[in-house]
């Protein structure tokens, strides 16, 4: 199978997992529009990639206000857009046992950047993917840390369990449109995302980032809307806990169908 979509927007396009899905989706055959916040890596994503397959874009999606300009900015420009791919994120430990070392503003700016900004992008590009007559995706990265948080990990523990709820009542509400919704949740991988611990410690955490990817790619041209890669803890009972709660999920949203 090729990977279904043909002009990709990727948000988080580089570093870390964004930088390494973005070249990957270039050899799948896609046409990827990076998005982040470092020119000179967006340029040297174009430049290794060529122009007929690879553009960028500069954008902060932490500036919130200045989404609705970006997406139009987009949506002008590419009107072949048929996938939007958000990926970004950040993450700081916090000691929530010593209140006052705790930077309140690092810790919801971190809650913003990881689940906020990305609600406002899909609400934003969602009435453009919807009038396409073709299917459509949004993609998110999330974690196997909005299943099992990470103790010293709280906002960025919850801010993916937020988003991965949001994924599912998203999901749940567009199943009957063209609209697919995709949810990647990766285990911890060696990208700069540890950054925090020191780079050598830090970037030996976790799967290697190639085969992360290549996990990813199994998963997403399998047709999978749900692609849990690794695991906290025993493999089967993660999955077994991750499988029992989407079902769940499921029943509950059938129930309350059915009621209204």
């Amino acid at each position: 199978m090729t990977f279904a979509y043909k002009r990709v927007l990727l948000v988080g396009a580089t570093a870390g997992i964004g930088a390494a899905i973005g070249d990957r989706l270039v050899r799948e055959g896609a046409k990827v529009i990076a998005v982040g916040r470092r020119q000179e890596r967006l340029d040297t994503f174009v430049e290794r990639h060529g122009k007929d397959k690879a553009s960028a874009l500069r954008f902060d999606i932490s500036e919130r206000g200045n989404i609705d300009q970006f997406v139009q900015n987009v949506t002008n420009t590419y009107p072949d857009l048929d996938c939007v791919f958000l990926n970004a994120g950040v993450q700081r430990p916090f000691d929530l046992a010593k209140p006052e070392m705790v930077d309140l503003a690092a810790f919801h700016s971190e809650i913003e950047v990881n689940f906020s900004s990305f609600v406002d992008l899909t609400m934003k590009f969602l009435p453009f993917l919807q009038n396409k007559d073709t299917e459509t995706s949004l993609i998110f990265t999330g974690s196997n840390l909005a299943i099992v948080p990470a103790a010293m990990l709280p906002a960025y523990s919850a801010s993916k369990a937020a988003l991965n709820v949001f994924v599912l009542c998203l999901r749940e509400q567009l199943k009957s449109s063209l609209v697919k919704v995709i949810e990647l949740s990766p285990p911890p991988v060696q990208t700069e995302l540890h950054d925090y611990m020191g780079a050598d410690k830090g970037r030996k955490l976790g799967m290697p980032v190639d085969r992360f990817c290549d996990a990813a790619f199994d998963g997403l041209l399998s047709g999978s809307d749900q692609i849990v890669i690794g695991s906290v803890g025993p493999a089967q009972f993660f999955n077994d806990i991750v499988d029992k709660r989407r079902q769940t999920f499921e029943n509950l949203a059938k129930m309350m169908k059915e009621r209204h």
